[in-house]
């Protein structure tokens, strides 16, 4: 069976209150009295208490903005060239750090890395984050690399997915998986209620994690299930523009996956073989308060089945791919076990299940 050997994650140095990154939204937007008083409130309503990028200027006052130009328009807007030039100065940087800590935690060589799958939707180019990964980490050149490009924030699991058909057929293969995502890159002014929605959740970090085929106790992944629900289809997107990344992320989506997560679900377990009652641990990504509650009531869990979830998203935000290895993490650093359920949501509108099995290492 594919076991996950270790995680390891990393953010970038600016660490932005969730109230500080509301009084820039407030000057940036200009909003009347009304919208305004509704945009306080989301953000207290947020569960997020802080996120981090790589763009210090969210916690500063315009005279020492680094990214955005200190005019009242915002003007030049960054267009989507200095947005990537952004993203090719500090994801590689941002994905070893996270790389460093997961080979670290097992003393695993880099030499020892037979193939990598970086994973992300917020910043592309060829040669691009993989050529940079195996350059910095000294892989061999012959090493094996895949990217996954564009896929949101359920990308995490078809990185698991390609892991876990390579450690089933190849024998002695050790899988290296980096998620990196900088959405903070991709702030956009219009105060429009898809970029507000943005502009409250999304931060920057890396999550790395390392699999190989191993029968001793540990963490086993036991399967995959997901499936796409086109009549939300339209209701969370991500598009290239002019002036960055554009996000569509409607407010029905936490009633879709309230309404179709559980048949989902039961579909998975039918697939699975095991029971709902058989699942001890609950690891899910938080999209945001609104999703994690949408699971609680599709499933009738007790607000503490998803704690891990709730705190990730109260440190961190949402950050797209890397946010449910942060999860998961931090439920096995608290002592998970048994058999646990992870999902993953994602344009589409797509949701992303899989199995794993914890026993004691």
């Amino acid at each position: 069976m594919t076991k996950i050997l270790s995680i390891g994650t990393a953010n970038p140095v600016y660490r932005h209150r969730q109230g500080d990154i509301l009084q820039f939204m407030r000057r940036v937007y200009a909003l009347d009295m009304v919208e305004d008083r509704k945009l306080k409130f989301l953000y207290g309503q947020s569960g997020i208490d802080s996120r981090y990028s790589v763009i210090p200027d969210y916690s500063l006052q315009p005279s020492d903005w680094k990214f955005y130009p200190a005019s009242e328009s915002l003007e030049p807007f960054p267009s989507l060239e200095l947005r990537l030039s952004w993203y090719n100065k500090h994801a590689a940087a941002l994905s070893i750090d996270a790389i460093r800590k997961c080979l670290g935690k097992v003393k695993v060589n880099a030499a020892e890395i037979t193939h990598l799958i970086t994973v992300s939707c917020t910043g592309m180019s060829a040669p691009g984050l993989d050529l940079e990964v195996m350059e910095l980490l000294e892989l061999s050149r012959s090493v094996s690399r895949s990217s996954i490009n564009f896929m949101g924030c359920y990308a995490a699991v078809h990185g698991l997915k390609q892991a876990d058909a390579i450690c089933r057929s190849t024998r002695g293969a050790k899988v290296l998986v980096v998620c990196t995502e900088l959405c903070t890159l991709h702030f956009q002014k219009a105060a429009t209620p898809d970029n507000i929605a943005s502009s409250l959740l999304f931060g920057d970090g890396s999550a790395a994690v390392l699999l190989t085929c191993d029968e001793s106790s540990g963490v086993h992944i036991r399967g995959f299930y997901g499936e796409v629900i086109p009549k939300g289809k339209r209701d969370m997107s991500w598009e290239l523009s002019s002036s960055g990344f554009l996000m569509t992320l409607s407010g029905y989506i936490p009633e879709l996956i309230a309404t179709d997560f559980s048949p989902l679900l039961h579909r998975a377990l039918a697939q699975f073989g095991i029971q709902e009652n058989e699942i001890q641990q609950w690891c899910i990504h938080p999209g945001g308060k609104r999703i994690l509650q949408a699971v609680e009531k599709s499933l009738n869990l007790p607000g503490e089945a998803l704690a891990s979830g709730y705190e990730i998203l109260k440190q961190f935000g949402n950050m797209s791919s890397p946010t449910i290895l942060f999860v998961l993490q931090h439920m096995l650093e608290k002592g998970a076990q048994g058999n646990m359920i992870a999902a993953a949501f994602g344009p589409g509108l797509t949701m992303e299940t899989f199995w794993l099995e914890a026993d004691d290492k």
